[in-house]
């Protein structure tokens, strides 16, 4: 207990030599110090977590909380032992006003990597769908270097397939007209191979040598932009397997996702508040325990103190000038009597 004691009033910045006589102030103190110490504690493991997410090693991780935690516990250290109580509460906190807005700075900061911890398996869970979607997009800035070409090629082959049915469709209706001109069934009704067949016939068979041709024509340019789009659709692939897929799990993707899911949920938008506001109550915590408290013997035997020192340092600074000040009488006085001295000679010679 002695030694938690001792360590907290050290972590407060107090001054142990003049707290000695104030045993009274021990408590006060201690709970500052506790503050300041805890508060860095948490420091340590919030910028361990957010610098894991990052490296994803352990070693650097507790090496970065270390130096991030001793940095947080001497500033804070530092803001309390620097405020001096004056018995004047507004002109405490003007004087305190900056260093409670960098300790709000700090909380906000310290906050955000345990935020994403505490919340961890819905932030994974937005990260899978965030990471399908980058990978939809990338899949699509493929598929579209490519489509165009694809696109160009279906518009002729449907273009070519629609110059061989109109010709297929002819066909088949000037063979539905000769047909019924045979049987009796359209045409003359009559049933008859005679020369209204032979004509429709030579019609047909018209038709059929131009669909011949037709297809003769188009149906090698259609088989070449099927194998094209095929070789495109191969390329398209190939290109897709390639897509590097590297996890998306930083720690920016991680605050990205934490902002996602405090969009979509009002529980865990009002639980981030929460957390935030914790942890600047935390850190502006013996700021305002120094603010709130009244004035005590600590404070009127370290303004003493330093008081004491100061005229100390006044009459050292006066002592150095009067003893500069005769130095230089004397010095003066005697260039005067070397100088009276050196004229007598000269009237004397």
């Amino acid at each position: 207990m002695y030694f938690l004691e001792k360590f907290f009033l050290y972590c407060s910045g107090s001054n142990l030599d003049i707290l000695k006589k104030c045993p009274g102030e021990y408590n006060k103190y201690m709970g500052i110090g506790a503050t300041v110490f805890f508060t860095g504690f948490f420091a340590f493991f919030a910028g361990a977590y957010a610098l894991h997410t990052v490296f994803s090693s352990s070693i650097i991780a507790v090496l970065f909380g270390v130096v991030w935690g001793s940095m947080i516990f001497n500033l804070d250290r530092f803001i309390v032992s620097s405020m001096k109580k004056e018995g004047n509460f507004w002109i405490e906190f003007r004087l305190a006003f900056p260093r409670i807005i960098l300790a709000i700075l700090l909380a906000i900061i310290i906050s955000k990597p345990l935020e994403l911890k505490i919340f961890e398996p819905e932030i994974n869970a937005e990260l899978i769908l965030m990471e399908q979607s980058i990978f939809k997009e990338q899949e699509d800035k493929v598929k579209a270097r490519h489509q165009p070409r694809i696109d160009r090629l279906n518009k002729e082959i449907d273009k070519f397939r629609k110059e061989i049915n109109v010709r297929t469709k002819k066909r088949d209706e000037l063979q539905i007209v000769a047909q019924q001109e045979a049987d009796g069934t359209g045409g003359s009704k009559r049933a008859s191979l005679g020369p209204i067949f032979k004509i429709k016939k030579k019609h047909l068979d018209l038709a059929e040598e131009e669909l011949a041709l037709t297809v003769d024509t188009y149906q090698p340019l259609i088989d070449a932009r099927l194998e094209e789009i095929k070789t495109i659709d191969t390329t398209l692939n190939s290109d897709l397997v390639n897509l590097e897929r590297d996890k998306y799990n930083g720690l920016a993707a991680r605050l990205y996702a934490l902002r996602n899911i405090s969009d979509k949920s009002d529980p865990i938008n009002m639980a981030n508040w929460f957390i935030m506001f914790l942890f600047m109550a935390i850190e502006t915590a013996p700021l305002f325990v120094k603010l709130i408290t009244s004035k005590g013997p600590y404070d009127d035997l370290l303004k003493v103190h330093e008081h004491t020192f100061a005229v100390f340092n006044l009459e050292q600074i006066a002592k150095l000038d009067h003893q500069a000040q005769e130095k230089i009488r004397l010095l003066t006085n005697r260039n005067s009597a070397d100088n009276d001295a050196l004229r007598v000679v000269n009237r004397k010679g």
